[in-house]
């Protein structure tokens, strides 16, 4: 087995939740250009897999794993190799959690205590049995940094700890990332991760680029997402008038 390099969440433009600038494909054309050997689309409430993709990144020496991030509670769940129908935001509960895992799936909890993410925060330790590993996200520096709660708490519970780069735009993508001792499968990427057989590689991001991110959340993502929001309604709406 080999130190693959992977990463376990990313977003695209197909996810129906954020505002994202590029494809599926053009981030596995990048994750071949920067030598990942695995990579995991998880979209928020969707599945951007297929074999169409998968054949895609195959060709380009990248491994496509199944994934997604659903939410349930109001909290993000990374789940890699999902056996369950994903369904639309809010369908699940935490308590769904034992009953949907599989033991070919991945069960991640991503940014446990960061702000702004619907993110656990104290329903973080009454699932850490539930879950097979803890996130180490991308949006850290040396002042800002809220992964070293959920350092402790992974390492209270004996859960190994992946890095991920959760890249919402293109420059966060291969900042932080996983190392993972492997065999180049599905089955064994999520084996090895259970087994602890992980190392996490970071870059920090600078204070500047932080309050970018936070000013773009408030204000560009913000009015994205209203007016999406806003057409979905007068779509249903319409619908529901034409019945």
């Amino acid at each position: 087995m080999n130190w693959l390099k992977v990463d376990l969440h990313t977003h695209t433009s197909e996810d129906p939740q954020d505002r994202i600038g590029y494809s599926a494909r053009t981030l596995i054309d990048r994750a071949a250009a920067l030598g990942y050997d695995a990579l995991a689309v998880t979209n928020h409430n969707t599945r951007t897999y297929d074999d169409s993709l998968a054949a895609y990144a195959e060709k380009r020496g990248v491994l496509l794993l199944p994934g997604t991030e659903v939410t349930a509670d109001g909290c993000h769940v990374l789940v890699i190799n999902p056996g369950f129908p994903i369904r639309p935001r809010h369908a699940y509960t935490l308590a769904d959690i034992p009953r949907l895992k599989t033991p070919d799936s991945l069960w991640i909890a991503p940014h446990p205590f960061y702000f702004l993410f619907q993110s656990l925060h104290a329903n973080l330790y009454p699932q850490l049995p539930h879950f097979d590993a803890v996130e180490l996200s991308s949006y850290h520096n040396s002042l800002l940094d809220l992964n070293k709660k959920a350092l402790r708490a992974a390492k209270g519970a004996g859960k190994p700890v992946v890095g991920t780069s959760d890249c919402h735009t293109f420059w966060q993508f291969g900042r932080t990332y996983s190392l993972v001792q492997a065999e180049k499968s599905v089955a064994s990427i999520v084996d090895a991760v259970k087994a602890g057989r992980v190392r996490v590689r970071t870059s920090p991001i600078s204070v500047w680029t932080m309050v970018r991110i936070i000013v773009r959340f408030f204000t560009v993502d913000k009015f994205w997402k209203l007016a999406r929001r806003m057409t979905e309604n007068r779509r249903q709406a319409s619908g529901t008038n034409r019945r």
